[in-house]
C-alpha cells in the first residue's frame, strides 16, 4: 500500500535546498543585472541610477520622501545620484501644487528612453521563464518573491487594498 503524505513536503525545507534557493537567486540577479549594468556603463551610471530611473518611470510625480522609502538609502546618496541624473536630463523635479516643499519627479523623454531599454532586457527575460515555467510556477514564484520582501513593503504586492494605492 503506498503511503501518501500530506501537508508541508519537508523537501523545501532541508539545508541543501534552501541553500540552493539562495544560490539560484545570487544567479539569477547576476544575469538579470548584467543587461542593463553594459547600457548603465555607457553612461557612467550604476544600479543606484538604474533603480532611481525605473522607480521613477514606474510612479511619474512620485516624491523624492517616497522614492526613499521604497529604495531604503540615505538623502545623501539619493542626492547624489539623483542630481547626476537631473543634471544630465533624465529627470525633472518639479515642486508639488499643494505643498510646495515637496519634490515631484517624473522622466524626462530622454529618461523614457533610457528605462525603456533597460526594462525591455528585464522584461524579456522574466517573459522567456514565465513561458517556460507555466502559470502556476509563476504564482509560486510570486508568492515566494512576496514572502522574502519584510512585512510593511508586502503590502505593495496584494491584489486589492493599500498596495493598489499609487505606492
Amino acid at each position: 500500500m503506498t503511503d501518501i503524505k500530506t501537508g508541508v513536503n519537508p523537501l523545501f525545507l532541508r539545508e541543501e535546498e534552501l541553500r540552493q534557493g539562495i544560490e539560484l537567486l545570487f544567479f539569477a540577479y547576476r544575469d538579470f543585472t548584467a543587461e542593463p549594468d553594459a547600457i548603465l556603463a555607457s553612461y557612467k551610471f550604476g544600479r543606484a541610477h538604474h533603480r532611481v530611473i525605473y522607480f521613477v518611470g514606474r510612479h511619474p510625480g512620485i516624491t523624492v520622501s517616497d522614492l526613499l522609502a521604497i529604495l531604503r538609502i540615505t538623502k545623501q546618496s539619493l542626492s547624489r545620484v539623483l542630481g547626476q541624473l537631473i543634471e544630465e536630463g533624465f529627470i525633472v523635479q518639479r515642486a508639488g501644487e499643494r505643498d510646495r516643499r515637496q519634490r515631484l519627479l517624473e522622466l524626462t523623454e530622454k529618461g523614457v528612453d533610457l528605462e525603456r531599454r533597460l526594462t525591455e532586457k528585464q522584461r524579456s527575460r522574466f517573459a522567456q521563464a514565465y513561458r517556460e515555467a507555466g502559470a502556476e510556477a509563476v504564482e509560486g514564484f510570486r508568492k515566494v518573491m512576496v514572502g522574502l520582501i519584510d512585512e510593511p513593503d508586502r503590502l505593495r504586492f496584494l491584489p486589492f487594498g493599500p498596495s493598489r494605492r499609487r505606492l
